[in-house]
């Protein structure tokens, strides 16, 4: 049997193949082209481009519709009209309804005004009583001092009965009355000021001080006696 020869067994070459050796020719044509003659390398690729160019047409924008606006001088809309309150005038009294002040007047009562001389309650022109007068400058009969005791005296166990419970069950109380001492140096108008377990030892206690303590009364700022309050504390021992 005959072999083929080498001529015979060669095979064609693919068209990917043929395709890139075409494309290799193409692109050593295109750098030797642009190397030698750049001008014209370039206004072939402007063509080419432009052959290829797509023009592409944007939407036309939308203008935005603003409302009209005022100027800034133009005349505002009118305000509600203003409705005026009603209010009630105060009630004025009627003169007639007023009593009128009495006019004054020097009177012809012997009580009326402040008379020099008079029986009524006014400024007097002398007087007997605790104020002070017209002509007086001392502090109308406040006391200065105190009542100071001068003599008499209450002794526990004469002047006391004995308690139902005997003496031990008064030991160590006391009762605090009150008189007052008049100018004459005598108490009068005696109260319990503080009681003691023994209601009937302190009404002892109260006349015994009235009837027997005698006291040199109090004094003004002048050096005169007036009434005062005395405290007198009896002690059960």
């Amino acid at each position: 049997m005959q072999q083929e020869g080498f001529a015979n067994r060669s095979r064609r070459p693919r068209p990917w193949v043929i395709f890139l050796i075409v494309l290799l020719h193409v692109a050593a044509l295109y750098g030797l082209a642009r190397a030698f003659a750049p001008d014209m390398t370039a206004s072939v690729e402007r063509s080419v481009v432009s052959a290829f160019t797509v023009t592409v047409t944007a939407p036309e924008e939308e203008t935005p519709v603003t409302e009209p606006q005022p100027d800034e001088g133009a005349q505002g809309d009118p305000g509600k009209k203003a409705t005026p309150k009603p209010v009630t005038a105060p009630k004025v009294p009627n003169r007639e309804d007023t009593p009128m002040p009495r006019a004054s007047s020097t009177g012809a009562a012997n009580t009326s005004g402040a008379r020099e001389q008079g029986e009524g309650t006014g400024a007097d022109g002398s007087g007997l009583g605790t104020g002070s007068g017209r002509e007086g400058g001392g502090t109308g009969g406040v006391a200065a001092t105190k009542p100071v005791h001068i003599s008499g005296g209450i002794n526990n166990a004469r002047d006391y009965p004995v308690p139902a419970g005997g003496r031990e069950a008064r030991r160590g109380t006391e009762v605090i009355v009150r008189v007052t001492v008049g100018v004459d140096g005598r108490a009068s108008n005696c109260s319990v000021y503080r009681a003691s377990p023994d209601p009937e030892a302190d009404q002892i206690t109260c006349r015994l001080v009235v009837e027997r303590l005698r006291f040199k009364p109090a004094q003004d700022s002048s050096g005169n006696p007036v009434a005062a309050p005395f405290y007198w504390r009896q002690r059960w021992f």
